[in-house]
């Protein structure tokens, strides 16, 4: 493990690198430099353009699409396979594209790295270390290096020696303030005796060891993905599921059709094209359309209305499919700083002049500490108390110290003495405070019971003094309460959980922050923090728990995997280096725009602001664009399938062809063209409440059932025209046989779009603007084009009068039973 050489005392440490104070020599650092390799990331080989597109074609979606193409071919439609063929090589180029673009943000890594380290190197063992500015890329293990304000740190380091150090580390950790570290001697340094690469050091100097570099650093793993396998999103395998069925059917249609014929009809190789036709009209062709142009349409509705860019066109549909949804706690449900709660005298009561002396303590150490940039308590206490601190004279300040975990400020009292405010963490404040016995014990549990609240607190304490040199170092102070702060929520984030709750979406929250801040955050909100658990206690999944706390980059990965293992679709929302890793693990990462570039690059989907009321409306979005795309599938696998089964049946009753294969690619052409009203569909409420989800095995089930109602009636079209017609007209007249089942199919398809439209409980009642625009001429063309010359030209004729009666009362019995089945068929959904 990349810790292991960190572990231990310093001097163990030292040998365990073979290194010392004084650091190493320029030859010692020239030849580990060639053992261990530069200080960058791993490089990662990249397929070739060519490659990368010929490895598109082995995902199952492509390969439908190919096989379609060659299909269409081998029966000389050549415009069609043209289209089709363009769409595969879209489809490879495309898929190519996002390769490339994951390649690009591991090189976007190696930008937030320092470009140089100041490390102390020898010119031979007796001589002098010198500070030098060397290149990152040349820092090796054993190598000693001084870091201050500013600085980023560049490898992972075991401090030797530290001053103040206060180090930014969320990037890493997630965690939202500074953090203090300090070298240590025990054997046993933890986290605070620890840098990592990737990190700033915000205030103090260090002098430290260098323990990790490259591809053993934190930094490299945090965009790691953990080793289990990834499946890709929910919309690639839903589709790939989909596609593998009806490759299935595909390849055993055309081998039954034949050998059927030729054993009952003694028809053998002259069915042939019969047979592709009919493998045609199984297979979806404008799957890929509708999909495309349901996912672009809702992808750009969504980059106009709500500023949302969807990079990865599946991910719209895998959004709409999400029903766990992780997230940060500190940008997304909070602001990134602190607010006052309220001030509390020893009593524990509410008190507002201990904010005033808090805030004089915060104004006049802003004004004489010379502080690199404010810190974010002290900018809460004055936004809270207002203009305070200016009536005072300023004497002199102590900004805090990460060692004394204390600030003071010193300001002019009455004639000769001075005012000591004294703020800071409750146990460093009240050593220096007098109190009498039991006193103490008893406001650090009152200081104990506020953060176990998930508050952050400030001790506050004052004495007067007479002026002298060494007043900011007085004891005996009188104890004046506590300050709590709490974390600003997000101003939209109470609205947004509850409509994501109302939508089936259950939110995760893992973060780096502590257990009892990130519960009471939620609790602010509205959202049960359920059973507060650490990522040291989950060892598998989050199960219930909704906050996981003290996260590091690989747990956030981790449990986002193990969700998706556990069967749900996930999302996450991250937006820094420490996010990386779980925003790929994840079925769809989300990131703001204002997000590292690393992270933007990783995510799917990039939104105007970090800000869950635009993720509500993404999923909106998303299922929306699904339930279109479920609505097609569900229409034209029932139809399909039906028709298939009724040509199959009705090749081994009749003793000629029951369709033409001319005449079924030309009904093919109809239905597709008239499905396309699919893509500008509205489902309905019931379609947006709950995540959309492609299922397989649910739609061949759903198309087994209502396909084998389109066969009976398709059958009992047959059976009228023998019992009916009679003469010349009768059933044995292929040109009328073709053409009433020409026109009775594109009415049954007309009926299917209008009654089986995901989410729409009242579409028989209400049909919709374009799918009952596309019905009607649907409708229009089954009747008009048997007629017309056209029609003469595929081999079909005008019907006689009385067809368009009797098989009327077949369609509406049929219209019926479609209507009472789907009723049935919804009330046993869960």
């Amino acid at each position: 493990m990349a810790s292991e050489p960190a572990e231990g005392t310093t001097l163990e440490v030292l040998r365990r690198l073979e290194s010392g104070p004084r650091g190493l020599t320029d030859t010692e650092a020239a030849s580990r430099l060639a053992a261990s390799g530069e200080n960058t990331l791993p490089d990662r080989r990249t397929p070739s353009w060519p490659r990368r597109c010929a490895r598109a074609l082995r995902d199952p979606f492509t390969a439908v699409l190919l096989c379609l193409g060659l299909v269409s071919a081998a029966v000389a439609s050549w415009g069609t396979a043209v289209v089709i063929l363009a769409l595969v090589a879209v489809s490879c180029v495309l898929r190519a594209g996002g390769e490339h673009r994951a390649d690009r943000s591991l090189a976007a890594l190696r930008e937030l790295v320092a470009g140089t380290a100041t490390v102390l190197r020898r010119a031979d063992p007796a001589g002098q270390p010198e500070p030098r500015e060397v290149p990152v890329a040349e820092l090796v293990p054993g190598d000693v290096l001084r870091l201050g304000p500013g600085d980023l740190v560049p490898a992972d380091v075991r401090l030797l020696r530290a001053r103040g150090l206060m180090v930014q580390q969320g990037a890493l950790t997630g965690e939202s303030a500074p953090v203090a570290k300090r070298a240590a001697d025990d054997g046993v340094p933890g986290e605070f005796g620890l840098c990592f690469q990737g990190s700033t050091i915000a205030s103090g100097s260090a002098t430290a060891v260098v323990t990790a570099t490259g591809a053993a650093t934190r930094f490299a793993a945090a965009h790691r993905v953990p080793d289990a396998p990834r499946q890709g999103g929910a919309f690639d395998r839903s589709v790939h599921g989909i596609s593998w069925v009806l490759i299935r059917f595909m390849l055993l249609t055309p081998p039954l059709v034949l050998m059927a014929n030729a054993t009952l009809r003694d028809r053998g190789l002259e069915t042939l094209p019969f047979a592709v036709a009919v493998a045609v009209g199984l297979t979806p062709e404008m799957l890929p359309v509708i999909v495309t142009t349901c996912l672009a349409r809702g992808a750009a509705l969504l980059a106009r209305a709500h500023a949302v860019i969807v990079k990865r066109l599946p991910a719209l549909h895998d959004l709409g499919a999400v029903d766990v949804l992780c997230v940060d706690k500190t940008g997304t449900l909070t602001q990134d700083r602190p607010v006052v709660e309220r001030a509390l005298d020893p009593a524990g009561r509410e008190d507002p002049e201990v904010l005033r002396w808090a805030a004089v303590g915060a104004w006049w150490t802003l004004q004489l500490a010379e502080l690199p940039s404010p810190d974010a308590l002290d900018e809460a206490l004055l936004e809270a108390a207002g203009p305070v601190g200016e009536e005072y004279d300023g004497v002199e300040a102590v900004p805090f110290d990460p060692v004394r975990r204390t600030s003071t400020a010193v300001v002019r009292g009455g004639l000769g003495q001075h005012t000591v405010v004294l703020t800071g963490a409750a146990e460093a404040v009240l050593e220096r405070c007098a109190a009498a016995p039991g006193e103490r014990e008893r406001l650090l549990a009152l200081a104990a019971r506020e953060a176990d609240a998930g508050l952050r607190v400030l001790a506050v304490a004052t004495a007067e003094r007479p002026a002298g040199p060494r007043t900011a170092d007085a004891r005996g102070l009188v104890f004046r309460g506590l300050v709590t702060f709490r974390d600003a929520l997000a101003p939209t984030a109470a609205e947004a959980l509850r409509a994501l709750a109302d939508r089936g979406v259950t939110v995760k929250v893992l973060t780096g922050d502590h257990p009892a801040t990130a519960a009471r955050a939620c609790h602010d909100l509205g959202l049960d923090p359920g059973e507060v658990r650490t990522a040291a206690q989950v060892t598998d999944g989050p199960g219930g728990a909704t906050v996981v706390a003290r996260c590091t980059p690989q747990d956030k990965a981790r449990l986002v995997t193990a969700l998706r293992t556990a069967g749900h679709t996930v999302g996450f929302l991250g937006d820094g280096v420490n996010d990386v890793a779980a925003l790929r693990a994840a079925d769809v990462g989300i990131a703001p725009r204002s997000a590292v570039g690393v992270a933007r690059e990783s995510a799917d989907v990039v939104l105007a602001d970090k800000d869950l009321t635009s993720i509500g409306h993404a999923i909106t979005a998303g299922r929306h664009a699904s339930g279109n795309i479920a609505s097609y599938l569900r229409v034209t696998l029932s139809s399909n399938l039906g028709n298939v089964v009724a040509m199959l049946g009705a090749g081994l009753l009749l003793p000629f062809l029951p369709m033409l294969p001319a005449q079924v690619l030309a009904q093919n052409l109809c239905f597709d063209a008239a499905q396309l009203a699919f893509a500008h569909d509205r489902p309905g409420a019931a379609a947006l409440r709950g995540p959309a989800v492609l299922r397989p095995r649910a739609f061949l089930r759903f198309a087994l059932g209502f396909g084998m109602l389109n066969a009976l009636a398709d059958l009992a079209t047959f059976a009228v025209l023998a019992l009916v017609l009679n003469g010349p007209d009768a059933v044995d007249d292929e040109a009328v046989f073709h053409s009433a089942w020409f026109t009775e199919n594109l009415l049954t398809q007309a009926a299917v779009m209008l009654l089986l439209r995901t989410g729409r409980r009242d579409a028989a009642i209400r049909p919709p603007g374009p799918v009952g625009l596309a019905a009607a001429g649907l409708t229009a063309v089954g009747l008009l084009l048997p007629p017309s010359p056209l029609g003469a030209a595929l081999g079909m004729t005008a019907l006689p009068a009385a067809y368009y009666l009797l098989p009327a009362v077949v369609l509406g019995l049929y219209a019926l039973a479609l209507a009472a089945a789907r009723t049935r068929h919804r009330r046993r959904q869960p």
